[in-house]
């Protein structure tokens, strides 16, 4: 984990380095600028320097990044990355707004089970690969052994497995009900507090992350990333734009310009004295276009 005040520049150099982007600027010449606003008691200059020489050799940021692995996390590099891939459709400017709210989230004082939920809206959201996605999220600091765990068991049950059932189970809702069951059962109480007592060292999730996701089984994934974004405050997802179709190229619109000119004429003449086909015979073109033959 970095000093807040890493994280407050990070998150100020991701938004505007997207917005210099949408003002045409080029991403070599957006970082070295930076570099010079970024504040200079901050690591982050060292890195953009490092950023911006590896951007000259290869053309991207991603190879950087994995370098710097001890100051950018696997997630970034691997949003980074998705981003820079030329067959895939991820845009390069909502990778740098997820990394801008998450950024800005944890100088905030971030939870893990809110970053795990943002991150892992955001690999559903965008449709990015969820067994590379889940496995940078849990090389993390932010998350123990725990967690750790836990998430690398998601990566391989997720689609299998409803998550509203896995943050169930590791909740302390779950915890709560199983208590109560035991009261009802004084024969097995031992057994039960037992039981309790070990997983108690497993609880990753409240009893409010817990209710809702007993509440959002078996529907749609979207109303549970809704509902918990909603109570635990975590950044909202950027949401993929919805392709629009695309504008008539002026060379388009220019051709058919000249067919309207073309059939306005045709009207004006046909009003007046009628239409000369002689004009559209191929050998009068031919003759008009080369008189010397």
């Amino acid at each position: 984990m970095l000093a807040r005040e890493e994280y407050i520049e990070q998150s100020y150099l991701f938004r505007t380095l997207g917005e210099r982007m949408l003002d045409g600027v080029a991403t070599q010449e957006a970082l070295k600028s930076l570099g010079h606003e970024i504040l200079a008691t901050t690591k982050l200059p060292l890195a953009i320097d490092y950023l911006v020489s590896d951007l000259k050799l290869t053309g991207t940021i991603a190879p950087a990044m994995r370098q710097l692995n001890h100051y950018f996390t696997a997630f970034q590099t691997f949003v980074i990355t998705e981003a820079e891939d030329e067959e895939g459709r991820f845009d390069l400017r909502t990778a740098l707004v997820i990394l801008e709210r998450e950024a800005r989230y944890l100088a905030e004082g971030g939870t893990p089970e809110g970053l795990f939920l943002y991150r892992f809206e955001c690999l559903s959201r965008n449709r990015l690969d969820y067994m590379r996605g889940l496995l940078a999220t849990a090389d993390d600091d932010i998350f123990n052994a725990d967690w750790t765990d836990w998430i690398i068991m998601v990566s391989r049950q997720v689609g299998l497995v409803d998550l509203a059932d896995l943050i169930y189970i590791r909740s302390e809702e779950l915890l709560r009900r199983q208590k109560g069951r035991a009261s009802f059962h004084t024969y097995d109480a031992t057994q039960n507090e037992e039981y309790l007592a070990t997983q108690k060292n497993t609880v990753l999730f409240g009893e409010k992350e817990g209710r809702i996701a007993w509440a959002n089984r078996g529907k749609d994934p979207l109303y549970l990333f809704a509902a918990l974004q909603r109570q635990l405050g975590y950044p909202v997802v950027p949401k993929p734009k919805r392709q629009q179709p695309q504008a008539e190229s002026p060379a388009l619109m220019t051709r058919r310009i000249d067919r309207l000119e073309l059939r306005v004429k045709l009207l004006e003449e046909e009003a007046k004295d009628g239409i000369d086909l002689s004009q559209f015979d191929p050998k009068n073109q031919s003759s008009k276009q080369h008189p010397e033959e």
